[in-house]
């Protein structure tokens, strides 16, 4: 379906991932599939729209199966809930509270960063689609690995830059730009599966499901939108451990 064949309501009301309903118009020329996440037109709206009420179980996503998918089995999922499994600890033996999945349109987990140098973004010409590579120093997250991405949205008045971190194959195939160092400001995607109730305003450990070192991380969730098979989430002022 062309995208000029979807009439976007012009809220700007940010339940889609993107600020406008015209920024988010932009991305629909490339990628139509990502209409589902306009809850106005969607016919998950009422799903949406309902009070944000624990649930025992929902029906499995979309996105690709994982081994600990396939251990649970029955096709269902637990959310908001307490199960048997997993034993929700970390590579470390350290305990969180739920597993953060990317949206299953992107290729990675969506990351908001501010590069050290913020005028980097401009110097290097960051542009939406460039590949790129840098490392979250410091009290911000502190990982020792080195993350490389795709960039979605590049704000070169501040320099802030939002990302799907993918692994290297990208960078060493088709070269890349480097960020250097960068604070990583936010995390956002889906909640599937959690040991917790989620509520706006709290601090939770979380694991991020294609961590490479299966690291637990902390963020403040500051933004929770039911959906059919879970919750839509954004959490800020992230470090791990």
């Amino acid at each position: 379906m062309h995208p000029n064949r979807f009439s976007l309501p012009g809220l700007n009301c940010g339940l889609c991932g993107y600020r406008t309903c015209e920024e988010f118009q932009q991305s629909l020329a490339s990628s139509p599939e990502l209409i589902r996440r306009c809850i106005h037109l969607s016919s998950d709206r009422a799903a949406s729209d309902s009070p944000l009420m624990p649930s025992a179980e929902v029906s499995a996503p979309s996105a690709p199966a994982t081994d600990h998918d396939a251990q649970e089995g029955q096709g269902r999922l637990p959310v908001l809930c307490t199960p048997a499994k997993p034993s929700w600890r970390d590579s470390l033996d350290r305990e969180f509270d739920f597993y953060l999945e990317h949206f299953p349109e992107e290729p990675g987990p969506r990351e908001i960063i501010l590069p050290h140098n913020p005028l980097i973004t401009r110097e290097l010409e960051v542009q939406v689609g460039d590949i790129l590579i840098g490392r979250p120093l410091g009290m911000s997250c502190g990982c020792p690995i080195t993350h490389c991405g795709v960039a979605m949205h590049v704000d070169h008045r501040t320099g802030v830059i939002v990302w799907c971190v993918t692994g290297p194959l990208g960078p060493r195939q088709k070269g890349f730009k480097d960020l250097g160092y960068y604070i990583a400001e936010g995390y956002e995607g889906l909640v599937y599966l959690a040991r917790t109730e989620l509520k706006v305003g709290m601090r939770y450990f979380f694991q991020p499901r294609m961590c490479m070192l299966q690291w637990r991380h902390s963020g403040l969730l500051n933004y929770l939108c039911r959906q059919r098979d879970g919750y839509q989430v954004r959490l800020e002022g992230l470090w791990i451990g």
